[in-house]
């Protein structure tokens, strides 16, 4: 009986050897060790790990990368491969996912769809051991991230065992082992192969914490629309070399989408290279399904190209950028096409075909106050100062009170608008409802300007008011002092008016207004001989008005 028995053992464990060994030679060519370097070349360390696509994908230990500028994986045959890109990392449990470049062809393991169960045999299998795999039995399976399982297995572990795979018994990856606490461990974690494949980058990664540790490019998303948000954000985040480089990896990932061949020929524009950029643009159309988008970006471009290059080619006119807007109204009739082209024929001049083409929109269903201001803009460069006003009412009448902050420069102009036509009152309540929504943010100017429209609308005790509110802000400016003092004479408040003066005086000393006000007051006062000597002072500080009032008060 015993005989039977041992028979049976040695068939059984005959069986686990041929089993095990009929994948081992085949995984072996899987694995890989990986290296990383500091930007001085220096090696930062090593770790095992495996493919898990033919065009090298691969996955190990993330840790490594943390302040790497460059990593290689050596694979089995000895051959060294950069790593061109990180696809995703996790930090908490150390794992990280990329991209082998220039390799022709890897040779990917066989992912386990399932985990293994306690008590289970599992094998760890390090770079170039296939001879020493290790056996050990799962006492212990957890979950994370709701269905990744987390393994505990007995089995010795060292440091030279970090991110080497775990198989089952068929030979399919489980696991990637964690670092050990310390070389002497008889324990060995494992983190799932799926999360560490699940891993990917998204739209918000260039400002992940964790990839950002590492200064290995990053693999933009999968997604198009998720690598289009990359791309946008990167723009104001990352210097112009990597953000080419994130442009032409994105052409590279979506060859037929439009929106990198418009990026790259932005960065085209800024480098004043425009047929590298008409030739993108030409793409962006031969590939585009919105052709629309692509003709009003190239206007966009145009003009920016024309605003910040002086010494732009002929080519690049205000006519291409029109016609290019024209060419996006054609395509699809919207009203944002419409107002490029008549923000184009303002530079150029030609107001009147501006005009028609605001006032195409005046009815339509995109109506917004902005189209309205505009076209009151347009009329106010052609001249015709009525149409202004009037347009500026239809653009402020399209809010309700209590106003929110954005109708404020609606406000502001229409107040400077009904200045220059004498509307003074008018022109004051405008100004106290931009106020109101801007309190924090006027200043003197402000303040002189709505004094200018009270003592133009008769509202004196407000324009006293204000041009206090201007000198409390600006002390320093003796132009307000002679404002307010010329007021303070106009209402009879000559001991106010003798004051306010004199501070300006002390200022200024060279400023002829002080001298001719604080002369004017006590002349007014009664005090006629200091008064003409002030108003003398000012005349020979160049004051025309000085002689008039001296021969006046000199009677």
């Amino acid at each position: 009986m015993k005989r039977i028995l041992f028979i049976i053992s040695c068939l059984l464990f005959s069986t686990s050897i041929f089993s095990q060994s009929s994948w081992v030679k085949k995984t072996a060519k899987s694995l890989f060790v990986l290296k990383t370097f500091s930007a001085d070349g220096q090696l930062l360390g090593s770790a095992n790990g495996v493919f898990v696509s033919p065009d090298g994908v691969a996955i190990s230990t993330f840790s490594l990368f943390k302040g790497a500028s460059r990593a290689v994986v050596i694979d089995a045959a000895g051959k060294e491969y950069e790593v061109s890109s990180i696809m995703g990392a996790n930090d908490t449990y150390d794992v990280a996912k990329f991209r082998v470049g220039n390799i022709k062809k890897a040779q990917p393991v066989d992912m386990a769809t399932e985990s293994v169960n306690e008590g289970s045999q599992v094998w760890l299998l390090p770079y170039k051991e296939t001879k020493n795999a290790l056996q050990g039995s799962v006492s212990k399976v957890e979950t994370f991230n709701g269905t990744y399982p987390y393994y505990t297995v007995a089995v010795p572990m060292n440091d030279k065992l970090t991110g080497a795979p775990l198989f089952n018994h068929d030979g399919q990856l489980i696991a990637l082992a964690m670092k050990p606490l310390n070389d002497t461990d008889s324990i060995c974690y494992g983190v799932s192969a799926l999360f560490a494949d699940s891993l990917k980058t998204t739209g918000l990664s260039i400002n992940d914490p964790v990839l950002r540790s590492t200064f290995i490019k990053k693999a933009l998303p999968a997604d198009e629309n998720q690598a289009l948000l990359s791309l946008y954000i990167a723009q104001a985040q990352v210097d112009s070399v990597a953000f080419v480089t994130m442009v032409n990896d994105f052409i590279e990932q979506f060859p037929t989408s439009q929106e990198g061949y418009m990026y790259r020929a932005r960065t085209h524009v800024l480098a004043h290279n425009y047929a590298a950029a008409d030739a993108d643009m030409a793409q962006a159309l031969k590939v585009s399904t919105k052709p629309d988008e692509v003709h009003y970006s190239y206007s966009l471009m145009v003009v920016d190209g024309i605003t910040l290059d002086p010494n732009i080619p002929e080519g690049w006119n205000l006519d291409k950028a029109l016609h290019e807007a024209e060419a996006a109204y054609a395509a699809s009739p919207l009203g944002i096409y419409r107002q490029q082209q008549a923000s184009i024929l303002v530079s150029q001049k030609n107001y009147a075909e501006a005009y028609k083409c605001y006032e195409q929109l005046f009815d339509s269903t995109m109506l917004q106050p902005d189209v309205y201001y505009q076209a009151a803009r347009c009329q106010r460069l052609a001249g015709d100062t009525a149409s202004y006003l009037v347009l500026l009412d239809r653009c402020v009448d399209h809010f309700s009170k209590p106003y929110l902050r954005e109708v404020a420069p609606y406000l502001l102009a229409r107040a400077e608008a009904n200045i220059n036509a004498g509307n003074y009152r008018k022109a004051v309540n405008d100004m106290n409802e931009y106020e109101k929504l801007m309190v924090s943010q006027v200043n003197d100017n402000f303040y002189y300007i709505r004094f200018q429209a009270e003592v133009g609308g008769r509202l004196f005790q407000q324009a006293l008011n204000d041009i206090d509110k201007a000198i409390d802000m600006n002390p320093e400016n003796e132009f307000y002092l002679a404002e307010k003092a010329s007021l303070q004479v106009r209402v009879g408040l000559y001991d106010e008016a003798i004051e306010t003066s004199q501070r300006c005086i002390s200022l200024a000393p060279t400023l002829s207004d002080g001298y001719l006000f604080l002369g004017l007051s006590q002349c007014l006062k009664g005090q006629k001989a200091e008064g003409v000597k002030n108003l003398q002072r000012a005349g020979e500080l160049g004051d025309p008005q000085a002689v008039g009032l001296i021969e006046k008060y000199s009677k």
